[in-house]
C-alpha cells in the first residue's frame, strides 16, 4: 500500500473484539504490530480474529494484499508503545481506566506518536484529562468487525487527525472527522435512537427481537448500506427533492410516532424478554458461525457495490488501483506467445456454491479479468472506448481441472496466441500456490466499431502496439 520506508509501526492496548479487529486490520495490509492485554487468553482470541480476517479481508480485493505485518505480543504497555507512531487504545469503556492507561502511554511514547482511542461514547477532551499532550489523544472510533468496516470516526485536534486520516487510507479506511466534540459521536447516536425506539417496540409488544430486524435488513439498512439516510429520502422526495421530501413528510415528526425522548425501564423482565426473543431468534448459531455468516454477507455485498463504485464499493475501488501496479506486473514486457501475469488475488467467499468451492462463473470472471489487463497493455483502455472502439468476445473455452476453495491464491498467466487483423486470440492459465493449474481458458475476441456494432481493423494506438509485438 505504501512504500516501505515509510511504513508506520502500530501498537494496540487492549486485545477483546475492537483490538484485535484492529490487530487484524493492520498485519493484513502489511504493517508490523504489537499489543498488549493482561489477559492470559488474549493471544489466542486475537488469532481467532486474525484467521476470520484472514478468510474475509483478501476477498474484498482483485488483488492479492501486501505480504502480512508481523505480530509481537508484548508482557507490558512501555513495550508496547516504544518505538510506534500509532497507538490503538482498545480498553473497556471506563473513563478512569482510559486516563489511567493514557497517562501511562504518554510516560513511555514518542511525543509524535498518535493515541488513537477507540471510545464509542467519550470525547476527547474527557480522554485528555491531566495529559501531559493532550493534542495527542484523539478518538478514532471504528465499528465491528474493524477488519471489514471501513469506517472510523476521527474526534479531537485538527492537525492529529488530519494526519491519522492519512494513515487510515493506506490502511483500506473511510476516516470521517467530525466537526465537534459531542458524546457518542455522529454514527452510535443514530444508533442509539434506532436501539431505544426497538426497545420501545419489543416492551409495548408491537415487535419481537426477529421482526424488527427484519424490517432493517430487508428493508431500510440495504439502502443505507449504499446511500445512507439523507440521500435516500432526497429521491423519496421524487424530481423536486429533499425539500419537497421535507414538505411531505416534516409535519409527521409532530405526530406521536417515536418514543425517542423517552426510554423503557430495563427492568429484569424486558431484559428477559429481549434475551429470550434474541436466542430464539439465532441461538442455534455459536457466535463464530454468527461472526462467519456476517462477514460472509458483507463481503458479497460490498463487492456488489464494486462494481457501481459507490459507497463502500468506491472505497475498495481505490485500493484495488493501488495493488494492481504491484500485482501484475505493468513493466513486464509483452510479447507475442509470452505468458505474463495477468491475475493475482484470492477466491473471495462470496463466489463459493452448493459444493462449497469456485462457482463455474467465476472462472470466466476471472479470466475476464484477466483479458482486461492484456487489453489495456494493447491501448484498448478507457480512452480507446470513448473514440468507439473495443475488443468483443466471441469464444471462451473453459477447462475445469481442480477445485478452488474459499481464502486460495490464484495467479492467472495470460499470452497473446495470435493478433492479425480484427481477431485477438488469447490463451490464459490459472494456478493455486501450489503451481496446479486449476483452469485453462482459450478466448476469442473480435475488434469492433462500437458505433456500428460490426467488426473492423483496429485503429490507433492499437494498431501499432499490436504491429510492434513479437
Amino acid at each position: 500500500m505504501i512504500k516501505s520506508e515509510e511504513k508506520t509501526q502500530f501498537a494496540v492496548i487492549g486485545g477483546g473484539v475492537i483490538g484485535g479487529g484492529w490487530v487484524a486490520r493492520f498485519l493484513l495490509m502489511g504493517f508490523d504490530v504489537k499489543v498488549f492485554d493482561p489477559d492470559p487468553e488474549a493471544e489466542r482470541k486475537i488469532n481467532l480474529v486474525i484467521e476470520n480476517a484472514r478468510r474475509s479481508l483478501p476477498g474484498l480485493f482483485e488483488y492479492l494484499l501486501p505480504d502480512e505485518g508481523s505480530l509481537m505480543v508484548c508482557s507490558n504497555i512501555e513495550e508496547t508503545v516504544e518505538d510506534v507512531q500509532w497507538i490503538c487504545e482498545a480498553i473497556p469503556e471506563r473513563l478512569n481506566l482510559k486516563q489511567e492507561v493514557f497517562a501511562e502511554i504518554q510516560a513511555h511514547c514518542s511525543m509524535d506518536a498518535i493515541i488513537a482511542s477507540s471510545a464509542s461514547g467519550f470525547k476527547p477532551s474527557e480522554l485528555q484529562f491531566m495529559s501531559s499532550n493532550p493534542e495527542q489523544i484523539i478518538v478514532a472510533h471504528p465499528f465491528n468487525p474493524v477488519y471489514l468496516i471501513p469506517l472510523v470516526e476521527l474526534v479531537g485536534n485538527s492537525k492529529t487527525t488530519e494526519k491519522a486520516a492519512t494513515i487510515l487510507k493506506q490502511l483500506g479506511m473511510h476516516p470521517l472527522t467530525v466537526r465537534k466534540e459531542i458524546d457518542a459521536h455522529i454514527a452510535d447516536r443514530l444508533l442509539e435512537a434506532v436501539w431505544r425506539e426497538g426497545l420501545w417496540l419489543i416492551n409495548d409488544g408491537v415487535a419481537t427481537t426477529k421482526e424488527i430486524d427484519d424490517a432493517i435488513r430487508y428493508g431500510f439498512g440495504l439502502r443505507w448500506a449504499q446511500m445512507g439516510m439523507f440521500e435516500t429520502y432526497r429521491i423519496a422526495g421524487g424530481e423536486d427533492g429533499m425539500a419537497h421530501f421535507i414538505q411531505q413528510f416534516g409535519p409527521a415528526l409532530k405526530w406521536p410516532w417515536t418514543k425517542l425522548t423517552d426510554v423503557p425501564e430495563l427492568s429484569e423482565e424486558l431484559t428477559k424478554k429481549i434475551a429470550q426473543q434474541s436466542d430464539q431468534q439465532s441461538g442455534h448459531y455459536s457466535i463464530t458461525e454468527l461472526e462467519r455468516i456476517r462477514d460472509d454477507n458483507l463481503v458479497a455485498l460490498m463487492r456488489s457495490l464494486k462494481t457501481k463504485d459507490w459507497g463502500a464499493g468506491n472505497q475498495l475501488n481505490q485500493v484495488d488501483t493501488l495493488l494492481e501496479s504491484t500485482s501484475v506486473k505493468p513493466s513486464e514486457i509483452l510479447t507475442q506467445r509470452s505468458p505474463v501475469l495477468t491475475s493475482n488475488r484470492v477466491v473471495p467467499t462470496s463466489w463459493l456454491d452448493a459444493n462449497g468451492h469456485m462457482n463455474d462463473s467465476r472462472y470466466a470472471e476471472v479470466f475476464s479479468k484477466a483479458s482486461d489487463i492484456i487489453l489495456r497493455r494493447i491501448g484498448s483502455d478507457v480512452g480507446y472506448i470513448a473514440k468507439g472502439f473495443n475488443y468483443f468476445t466471441v469464444d471462451m473455452q473453459i477447462s475445469y481441472l481442480n477445485e478452488c476453495l474459499a481464502g486460495d491464491k490464484i495467479t492467472v498467466f495470460t499470452s497473446i496466441h495470435l493478433a492479425e487483423g480484427k481477431k485477438l486470440d488469447l490463451r490464459h492459465e490459472m494456478k493455486n500456490a501450489q503451481g496446479t493449474v486449476c483452469a485453462t481458458c482459450t478466448q476469442f475476441l473480435i475488434h469492433v466499431d462500437l458505433a456500428s456494432r460490426k467488426s473492423c481493423l483496429p485503429v490507433e494506438p492499437v494498431a501499432g502496439i499490436l504491429m510492434a509485438l513479437d
